[in-house]
Order: C-alpha cells, then sequence, then structure tokens
C-alpha cells in the first residue's frame, strides 16, 4: 500500500506547496484513492510535481464538512476527473469557528464546504457506516467514549437557525484492509482519536496496524498547563496500542512534539509531498 500526503500545513518534499488542509493519495493493489482535496486546486498542482495522475482515481472520500478538506474539490471537477465523492449527508450542513469576541463582527467564520459540492452529480450522500468494497470501507463514530479533545470546543454548527457546539456527526472514517493489516485513516479527528480508536475496536474487534489522521490539537495561542497535560495524557493512551500513528495537519508541531516526547517511534509525521508505504 502506497500513501502519499499531497498538501498539509508544514514543508516537505521540495517542490510541493504546503497550506493549511490535508489530502492523502492512496494505491491499494489496483485501486486508487483520494482521501480529502486539501483547501484549494493547490492540491491538483502537487500532485502533478509529485508525477500523481489524478485520472486514475477511483473514488475519493471527504473526511467532514470543512473547507480546507474540501477546496480541491470543485477544481478537481473543472479539471475534467469525475470519480465518485464519498461525503456524509450532514457534511453539507453549516459549520462555523467561534474566533473569539476580539474577532468582533467576524467572530463566527463560516468554515463549511462549497455548497456547489452537494449538488455534483458523482457525489455520493451517506447515512453513517459504508462498504465501498471489499477491503475499502467508511465507517462513523457512533457514541464518544471521551471527552471532546479542548480544540474542538469552539467549533459550530447551525441547528434550527441557532450555532451549537458541532457533534461532529458529519465525520467519517476510512478503514483499509490487504491481507491481515488495517489501516484507518481520518481527517482531523474532530470526534477525537481515543473515541475514535475505541469505536473501530469495537466494529473490528482490534486495533488498527497503521493510524493516518490529524488529531486536532493546535492552537494559536500558547498552551495552559491543563492543555498539555490533555495532550499527554491522549499521547499516553494512545501508546499503549499496538499501533504505529502516523500524524499531521491540524494536530500541530508542538503538539506533535509533545506526544512525540510520550510515544517515540510510535508516532511519525507526514509533511506535505512525504510518502508512506505499507
Amino acid at each position: 500500500m502506497r500513501i502519499v500526503n499531497l498538501i498539509e500545513n508544514t514543508e516537505g518534499k521540495a517542490g510541493c506547496i504546503f497550506a493549511h488542509g490535508l489530502s492523502f493519495y492512496i494505491e491499494k493493489g489496483d485501486r486508487k484513492l483520494l482521501m480529502d482535496l486539501g483547501p484549494s486546486d493547490d492540491t491538483l498542482k502537487n500532485a502533478e510535481s509529485l508525477g500523481i495522475d489524478l485520472k486514475s482515481v477511483d473514488a475519493v472520500i471527504l473526511s467532514h464538512g470543512h473547507y480546507d478538506h474540501s477546496g480541491g474539490i470543485l477544481p478537481y471537477i473543472d479539471a475534467g476527473f469525475n470519480a465518485d465523492i464519498y461525503m456524509q449527508r450532514l457534511a453539507g450542513e453549516d459549520y462555523y469557528a467561534d474566533d473569539g469576541a476580539d474577532a468582533g463582527e467576524e467572530r463566527f467564520r463560516y468554515i463549511g464546504i462549497d455548497k456547489r459540492i452537494c449538488d455534483l452529480p458523482q457525489v455520493r450522500k451517506l447515512d453513517g457506516d459504508f462498504a465501498i468494497e471489499d477491503g475499502i470501507e467508511l465507517f462513523t463514530v457512533k457514541n464518544r467514549t471521551h471527552s471532546l479533545p479542548f480544540t474542538n470546543k469552539r467549533l459550530l454548527m447551525k441547528a434550527e437557525g441557532e450555532l451549537v457546539r458541532d457533534d461532529f456527526k458529519h465525520e467519517h472514517f476510512l478503514v483499509l484492509t490487504e491481507g491481515e493489516k488495517r489501516v484507518l485513516m481520518g481527517g482531523c479527528a474532530h470526534n477525537g482519536i481515543l473515541s475514535i480508536m475505541d469505536a473501530y475496536r469495537e466494529k473490528y474487534g482490534k486495533a488498527p496496524d497503521v493510524v493516518i489522521s490529524g488529531f486536532h490539537l493546535m492552537k494559536k495561542t500558547p498552551y495552559r498547563e491543563d492543555q498539555i497535560k490533555e495532550i499527554e495524557d491522549i499521547a499516553r493512551e494512545l501508546n499503549e496500542y499496538p499501533t504505529v500513528f502516523y500524524t499531521c495537519h491540524c494536530t500541530g508541531l508542538e503538539a506533535f512534539d509533545i506526544m512525540k516526547a510520550v510515544m517515540g517511534d510510535k508516532l511519525i509525521y507526514v509533511h506535505s509531498g512525504d510518502e508512506i508505504i505499507l
């Protein structure tokens, strides 16, 4: 299995654009997939720079309903590519970030997808778990077993005209099976990586061999002591799994360093243009 990061927040392979967002290109046997398409057409530019032919992609998975994972979808379609796009039906709803009182009138910032995506004929709107084909499945978190990480609590959704805390029911996760090896892929792990791991074990009976996902622990202001402890606690619990974790994007380099001190070789950062061979 070959997995290439087409774009994320940090500089990686020479010639690759890096930007706030996420996209992975996946080769599994003779099947080729995209998970997310980053914030813009920069994702397509990076694919070309890396020698990846997006015409061969069989399916696109949108991990959740935020702009930084979906901004490349319309440029992808405009370029003439037409693979089926799998998203939770709720990913087309209205999502916002609370940027705090200091942001004034622009405090509540729209972070949802471009609504035109919802009307594309190749979009497959899902309501929960779904098997694309044997060895390529999508699953959702039904019940969280852990509290939401502190960084997710400023994310909102519109319900009956009011802004309320996002329940992240628009998020799903990709499970790839090849022989005895299982790989779990996510976008931002908004439901909390610990709850996602518990949901995976409940569905599949054991832990995945590999996890590739952002953990959404990034913060623009300095971490408080209690927040550092929360990151360390997450790392300690992940370290108990017989799993190798690859992370990027919304984890943030500072949180990654905190977790790396706990997890050592079991935690690896993936930069823009980096490749994973499994």
